[in-house]
């Protein structure tokens, strides 16, 4: 059977059950707005905040009564929430095959290592897409209740290339690990710490504009929905720089896939 289309088999549940949680997450947080739309003494209860726990979480970069600031600050759930997906499904594709000891098939294949790596990995991109198409349809959904403007769509459009940028990031560091990493049976669990390590940067990064400069080592800085909105644009020096990773993890996967003993 094809590589590819075996993996997309394989790995259809995950999907549906990532799926699911998207779906859950996006319908209980409009859900919960309905009080939020409106409600001007919400604004005076965030007023009382410290000024950086509100910068640190982006509450004083957008207007929570709208439907609009309400998913800027839902986005960057959203982007831990499909990250988290993205380096699992990289990191487990590759490393699945010494965990339930079929690597050995795998081998006897008339087909290089290098070309099985590309195809679980189109596999993971394609699970990615997925995804991120259901949280987009949800989003849609259910602020369409609320009856957005125009500017809210272009933020949302904004939004979901930036959730792929970051999906991208996190899928081919999960594939770089599962590929480099001879304890495979670890190499899940280094990627979720790897990845619940920068997201914590991002909300050092945003605790004082001394730590600012950390923002260059956390992909979940690399996009501010603040500017998404507000500026309408994605900074393209980050988007060198997310290329840059995507491209250094990919090479990095291929050559140390090549090389490395495979536990049978």
């Amino acid at each position: 059977m094809n590589i590819f289309l075996r993996e997309l088999k394989a790995n259809f549940k995950s999907l549906v059950i990532w799926g699911g949680i998207a779906i859950l997450f996006a319908s209980i947080g409009f859900s919960k707005f309905s009080a939020f739309e409106a409600n001007t003494e919400l604004l005076a209860i965030l007023d009382g905040m410290p000024p950086a726990l509100l910068s640190a979480f982006n509450f004083n970069a957008f207007n929570l009564t709208t439907v609009t600031g309400f998913f800027g600050v839902m986005f960057t759930y959203f982007s831990l929430l499909l990250s988290v997906a993205a380096v699992m499904w990289g990191s487990e594709i590759i490393t699945k095959e010494e965990r339930d000891k079929t690597v050995e098939f795998s081998l006897t294949l008339p087909v290089p290592r290098s070309r099985l790596v590309t195809a679980k990995t189109l596999a993971a991109m394609v699970n990615c897409i997925g995804l991120l198409i259901i949280t987009w349809g949800i989003t849609l959904a259910n602020a369409a209740k609320y009856q957005p403007d125009s500017e809210f769509y272009e933020f949302l459009s904004l939004s979901i290339l930036a959730l792929f940028i970051m999906q991208m990031i996190f899928l081919t560091v999960g594939i770089f690990l599962g590929c480099a990493m001879k304890q495979h049976k670890r190499a899940s669990s280094v990627a979720v710490s790897l990845l619940l390590g920068t997201y914590f940067l991002s909300i050092i990064a945003g605790l004082n504009e001394d730590l600012e400069f950390l923002k260059y080592f956390s992909p979940f800085k690399y996009f501010n929905p603040a500017k998404l909105l507000h500026e309408s644009k994605i900074e393209i020096v980050f988007v060198w720089v997310s290329a840059g990773i995507i491209a250094a993890s990919l090479v990095g996967a291929y050559v140390s896939y090549s090389r490395r003993d495979l536990y049978i």
